[in-house]
């Protein structure tokens, strides 16, 4: 924790969870630190195994992690890569021939039956099983064949928050080693994040922008998506406030029509051809009077009607979302102390979700 950023009260509602986002630049130093080399070496034993394609398992914030995992084995390896939908294997029993697929579960706890399930099985099909979590002693890190410790330490906020930027930094790595790269894009992170934490007094006040929203619609292209989804999910999960997350191209198809001056946009305009792809989703919300939050570069901050300008000059877009969703935390927090909520308890979750 820097000299700027206030400690949380023990007293404090949400001092857990605000804890616990303060925390990310100290883990994603021990990823590179630490956990780097096993990671290198992990990957460079599955890519000896030259995997066909890859298949991503997860649920909740870390099927956001894998969706970026997605688009970097597409954009980066070239390599055909889906989303899994576990049911099929856990309710209906099928069994498919995953003979050199690499199937990657991840996971927080590693501790939900049917991430575990569907790993057994999709081990017993023939798959290359790569487990990454926040547990090395969990069921899933057991019955995989490989496993990725994030080493973010406990976490006991019920919203995730450190564990998410460490599975992005993880699989980011992962990536890089599955190509014989060097991770350096990485190395600048710990030091911009912290940069972008000690700015809460600027998230507090959009906060109280939008802490009457009765909606929200979030939209991002390219490595920006899993941002918008986690943002909304963060949002939803802790202040309740309805929050949409859509492709800015899917927004375009349909769902443009219920965007007014009323219901705030939150879009997440990544530095390099992802914000690009995103423009013109942009021009349409002018267009029709959004009131429209950026987080991004600060010349698209400086033509919305609100923004966070990140930090993002020189850095590397495939590495930029991990900064991206740090002030979108924030504001998730911000937003539930100000209508009077506690972010550490949000009501009817469990820190493990044991679906089957």
């Amino acid at each position: 924790m820097s000299a700027t950023t206030t400690a949380p009260r023990s007293d404090q509602p949400g001092r857990i969870m605000s804890g616990e986002m303060n925390e990310q630049p100290a883990v994603l130093r021990r990823i590179l630190d630490q956990g780097a080399p096993k990671i290198r070496e992990t990957a460079e034993r599955i890519a000896a195994r030259a995997p066909r394609f890859v298949l991503l398992t997860a649920r909740g914030t870390s099927d956001n992690a894998a969706l970026y995992a997605k688009y970097l084995l597409e954009v980066l390896l070239g390599k055909a890569c889906g989303l899994t939908s576990m049911s099929t294997t856990t309710a209906y029993g099928a069994r498919q021939d995953l003979t050199d697929v690499l199937v990657i579960t991840v996971s927080q706890s590693g501790g939900s039956p049917d991430l575990v399930a569907s790993t057994e099985a999709a081990r017993a099909a023939g798959a290359i099983t790569l487990a990454v979590t926040n547990n090395a002693d969990s069921p899933l890190a057991a019955v995989s064949e490989f496993h990725i410790d994030v080493l973010a330490g406990p976490e006991k906020a019920l919203p995730a928050t450190k564990t998410y930027t460490a599975e992005l930094l993880a699989l980011y790595l992962f990536v890089e080693g599955l190509r014989g790269g060097d991770g350096a894009a990485a190395k600048v992170l710990p030091d911009l994040a912290q940069q972008i934490l000690d700015r809460r007094a600027e998230v507090k006040q959009l906060a109280s922008r939008y802490r009457f929203a009765e909606r929200m619609v979030l939209t991002s292209r390219g490595y920006g998506y899993p941002t918008a989804k986690e943002a909304a999910l963060k949002l939803m999960e802790t202040s309740y406030i309805p929050a949409l997350s859509y492709s800015g191209a899917d927004l375009l198809h349909g769902p443009l029509a219920m965007v007014d001056n009323i219901s705030p946009v939150i879009a997440i305009v990544t530095e390099g051809k992802g914000g690009q792809a995103l423009r013109p989703v942009l021009e349409r919300l002018r267009g029709r009077g959004a009131d429209l939050m950026v987080i991004g570069g600060q010349a698209e901050v400086d033509r919305a009607s609100a923004g966070f300008a990140l930090p993002t000059e020189g850095v590397a877009e495939e590495v930029q979302p991990i900064l991206e969703i740090l002030p979108l935390q924030m504001l998730a927090y911000e937003v539930t102390i100000a209508r009077g909520q506690d972010p550490d308890a949000p009501r009817a979750l469990a820190k493990v979700t044991e679906t089957r």
